[in-house]
């Protein structure tokens, strides 16, 4: 959409009353100032450049840590639009609310203009945006997290296109914090947090909830999905997109390191949080990743779960709310080591069990991906890879099998539409409560998810030959709460499953819920399992589905007449089948 954005640029001036403006040009040497100015302002602290070379910590406010999705809004003229899924406001309304708030918010701060790029350069499929900011923190961050500078600047000036955001630290009150979308003008306006997906508006707010409503009216989509590369022992490279909830191993899987190596399946990271899908003049669905680096969750991340996580952000990485140690290097629970002497917790105190962990559990590490060792090849083709398979996973310790595989495309959107999440640390609320999360999108589906599902429906029978659909769930666990599948590097074991029904070579049987591995079809040599624990990873718990078709039922019934009615038909075939 052609705005004026140098007059929009003007008019934000104007508004915020910055003491000066920056321009960023995406340099090596703007972001090593904007670095040197926050470690002037104690904003940043240096970590051992030894250990962790051009790498820092920076602090956040205590109550500005993670996504605060009830102070987040789409404000759409209708509120139908919006969709039940959405925190709605009317634009006008929304405006006028927080206008007094960016007024004179700049004061006495340096106005930073942050032209980007969202996707490889020279794709057709990228996008631009303008974000301007008070923060430094933001401004380094998107350095790593999309193309800064003439990149964008070049596209802007090709197309015409740009979507516009406005931010603002404000007085990081979360009584005046508002994150708003208007996604039928694409913009967006956040003041009152720093936190990276309140705050990098390149990321959650441009990618995925403006970016899918533009996708929706332009016939592509923007999910919120992983994408990798799968290298098999025949030379061939399958390339999957997964739909994982934030902070529920996304991340992990994208830079998995195979336990089948030796073997020849190895993984290629393309993007660990977005993919934006088209379909090629053949009819191949295809997925750029449009972001330039990760912003991952830290706690957790180990040489044993992600040896390669830990590889890229070993040198110039920037650490939020972790701990840090006495010899100035980044440390968190489940980092592998135990925590040592005279540790200062995420909040600069030395760290006292009594007042919780030493890292924030939603702690954060920016890093550009260019420096992943497992980073592919192709992560920066113009026309993006192809999709031969969607896998939509999330943490659910009980009834979801550990794999199979939809009946047909419409069978696997009811799959993802129906998709339950135990609630994690990415956002404020209770933890651990299972909530309906379809396709990983509820947080950020910029419109009507009864419609976003009709997108679906209709961007499959668009496609040639539509990718297969599966299910996935590493989470399960026993009657003692141990888990029954070991994760992490030995899920290539289940990719190596669905890489053979792709290529028309996994045996599988039929149940109710879809195409399930046969017996002898998952590859667990080894590997040391309960004596049970393949029988209990593809048990059917026929009243469990009961009670959670049940809910999805309800979960479909607030979308009203916009939910498809094929949906609705493929919900009754599951029933059916499941004697329910």
């Amino acid at each position: 959409m052609a705005i004026d954005w140098k007059r929009w640029v003007e008019e934000c001036i104007q508004l915020t009353l910055p003491s000066s403006v920056h321009w960023c040009d995406g340099s090596e040497i703007e972001y090593a100032m904007l670095l040197e100015t926050m470690v002037r302002s104690g904003a940043l602290i240096r970590l051992n450049h030894a250990l962790h070379p051009n790498s820092f910590l920076h602090r956040s406010d205590p109550n500005d840590v993670a996504r605060t999705e009830h102070l987040t809004y789409v404000c759409t003229q209708h509120e139908e639009d919006a969709g039940p899924n959405n925190n709605w406001m009317a634009p006008a309304e929304a405006k006028a609310r927080l206008r007094p708030l960016f007024d004179g918010s700049m004061k006495g701060r340096t106005m930073y203009v942050i032209p980007y790029l969202m996707g490889p350069v020279g794709s057709p499929h990228s996008k631009a945006g303008i974000e301007i900011t008070d923060s430094p923190y933001v401004a380094a961050n998107m350095h790593l997290m999309t193309r800064v500078g003439r990149p964008a600047m070049d596209r802007i000036e090709e197309t015409g296109d740009v979507v516009p955001g406005l931010h603002s630290l404000g007085d990081l009150s979360p009584d005046r914090r508002f994150i708003v979308h208007f996604p039928e003008e694409r913009l967006i306006w956040s003041v009152g947090s720093g936190y990276g997906g309140n705050a990098l508006l390149g990321k959650k707010c441009f990618a995925l909830r403006i970016a899918s409503h533009m996708a929706r009216d332009e016939g592509w989509m923007a999910e919120h999905m992983l994408i990798i590369g799968i290298e098999d022992p025949e030379g061939r490279t399958t390339y999957v997109a997964a739909a994982f909830p934030s902070a529920s191993g996304k991340t992990n899987l994208a830079m998995l390191v195979s336990t089948l190596a030796d073997e020849g399946y190895r993984v290629r990271t393309v993007g660990d949080d977005i993919a934006w899908l088209h379909i090629d003049q053949e009819g191949q669905l295809r997925a750029i990743n449009p972001e330039a680096g990760f912003f991952g969750v830290a706690p957790g991340t180990s040489l044993s779960t992600n040896p390669v996580a830990m590889k890229t952000v070993h040198r110039n990485c920037i650490f939020t709310n972790v701990a840090v140690t006495l010899n100035g290097e980044p440390w968190w629970e489940g980092i592998g080591t135990p925590a040592p002497e005279g540790l200062i917790d995420w909040r600069g105190r030395p760290w006292d069990p009594a007042n919780g962990p030493a890292a924030h559990p939603n702690s954060r590490f920016t890093v550009s991906a260019r420096q992943c060792p497992s980073v592919s090849p192709h992560w920066e083709d113009p026309e993006g890879v192809p999709i031969s398979a969607i896998v939509f996973g999330s943490r659910r310790s009980a009834l979801v099998p550990l794999v199979f595989e939809a009946r047909s495309w419409q069978h696997g959107v009811l799959i993802g539409a129906g998709m339950g999440a135990e609630t994690t640390a990415a956002a404020t609320g209770a933890v651990g409560v299972v909530r309906r999360d379809p396709m990983a999108m509820l947080p950020f589906c910029g419109y009507n998810m009864g419609d976003y599902f009709r997108h679906w429906l209709e961007m499959g029978a668009r496609m040639k030959k539509p990718p297969k659909i599966f299910r996935v769930n590493w989470f399960l666990k026993d009657l003692s709460g141990m888990f029954l599948w070991p994760g992490y590097g030995e899920n290539i074991r289940v990719f190596k499953w669905i890489l053979e029904r792709v290529h028309g070579t996994g045996k599988a049987v039929d149940t109710p819920l879809g195409a399930m591995p046969a017996p002898d079809a998952i590859d667990t040599h080894g590997l040391t399992l309960q004596p049970d624990a393949m029988k209990q990873l593809f048990a059917i718990d026929r009243g469990g589905w009961r009670v959670a078709t049940d809910g999805m039922a309800e979960f479909f019934r607030t979308f009203g007449d916009r939910f498809p009615q094929e949906l609705w038909t493929e919900h009754a075939a599951l029933r059916k089948r499941l004697g329910v």
